[in-house]
């Protein structure tokens, strides 16, 4: 079983890669966002109200607690994603980016969640941002037409989704699947929508296209990769999550190639090896820890 989950979730989460360039032509970044969860939060609240028995217990703290990590791994991530993706940076390269998350939480495991951090995780992060710097000049060399602060978006994001790895791994509470995707998508209908008001962008444009990239986003990216980040992630602690993250990047790099004709060169190669040896190192270095991790 957690095979499956884990091919299914590294699918699944490639997917929202995906599944933004598909909309990224319809419409902009906060158009998507607002309607990718608006009609999702609705459905989930009402399916929140009819089955309360998940619920009881949960308090005020728990939910805020919540809140704050729906911001930070859905509002705040994904923002930085689908505006770097419409800037012009490719699918892959932006996946790669996000994809040195496990090397910044394996850096910051030791201060933050009191975790024996070796030297060869230290390197294993060296060795990932020196695959991620490869891969981005092979993708702004081949003139996507990105500027080149927006390949420090993705960055932004990366560092929001690492901080909210950290709140939930150092929360004790046992919060439901369920009720946690309730509030995540809540959080994030709310923030969306208010961003999209604000802009003048709140309708959406009826071509099939962005219909067809919302139900894959909702489908695919939402229930499928965020249901399934927080359930191995409770099931299997943070370094299985971490793991499974760094083969993102190849999987939407190929992914993006086949499907977009985005570059997929020598030097993409190089810096996805360099990215997938990164992990290796990083692995043999967290199996010498003589400090188990705390319960999540």
């Amino acid at each position: 079983m957690n095979f499956l989950l884990s091919i299914a979730f590294v699918l699944c989460w490639s997917s929202g890669f995906i599944g933004a360039k598909l909309g990224a032509g319809s419409a902009p970044a906060v158009t998507i966002l607002m309607w990718r969860f608006l009609p999702l939060a609705v459905v989930l609240i009402g399916v929140a109200i009819a089955s309360r028995a998940s619920w009881r217990g949960l308090s005020v703290r728990d939910a805020a607690r919540q809140a704050v990590i729906g911001v930070l791994s859905q509002s705040g991530y994904l923002l930085t994603v689908y505006y770097a993706i419409q800037l012009g940076v490719s699918s892959g390269t932006t996946a790669l980016i996000d994809g040195v998350q496990p090397l910044v939480t394996g850096a910051l495991a030791g201060p933050l969640l009191c975790q024996y951090v070796s030297r060869k995780q230290w390197l294993g992060l060296c060795l990932g941002m020196s695959g991620v710097a490869v891969v981005t000049a092979a993708d702004a060399a081949a003139g996507t037409g990105a500027a080149w602060w927006a390949y420090l978006i993705p960055f932004v994001g990366m560092l929001a989704l690492v901080a909210a790895t950290f709140v939930e791994s150092r929360s004790r509470a046992r919060v439901a699947p369920t009720v946690s995707m309730t509030i995540h998508c809540a959080t994030s209908a709310l923030i969306f929508t208010a961003l999209a008001v604000g802009a003048g962008a709140a309708t959406p444009p009826a071509e099939l296209s962005f219909w067809t990239a919302i139900t894959w986003l909702v489908a695919l990216s939402t229930f499928g990769g965020y249901g399934l980040y927080w359930l191995i992630l409770r099931r299997s602690g943070v370094t299985k999550v971490n793991t499974l993250m760094f083969l993102m990047a190849p999987v939407t790099a190929v992914w993006g190639a086949l499907m977009f004709g985005e570059p997929f060169g020598p030097q993409t190669t190089l810096g996805l090896a360099v990215g997938l040896a990164a992990v290796l190192v990083v692995h043999r270095g967290d199996s010498t820890s003589t400090r188990p991790a705390p319960a999540n």
